[in-house]
């Protein structure tokens, strides 16, 4: 499933990427999206705009073609 399917304040965890971008990846892993990391989504933007998700005490904002390089499971 993707980022974008989620709904606000729902719980996720990253299970996965699905872009072969090795430097793109290794970007969202600096940011802590790794295997198995639960993740909430605080607020999405209307029209497929950007993601916001607190990640391990941090709040990120995500493009929407970031976060469809992310592979997640509803918690």
């Amino acid at each position: 499933m993707k980022l974008r399917e989620l709904k606000e304040a729902e719980n996720g965890v990253v299970t996965g990427f699905s872009s072969s971008d090795a430097a793109y990846r290794q970007q969202l892993l600096r940011m802590g999206f790794t295997r198995n990391a639960g993740f909430t989504v605080v607020r999405k933007a209307p029209l497929g705009g950007p993601i916001e998700v607190e990640i391990r005490g941090s709040r990120v904002v995500l493009r929407s073609d970031e976060a469809d390089v992310l592979e997640v499971d509803r918690k």
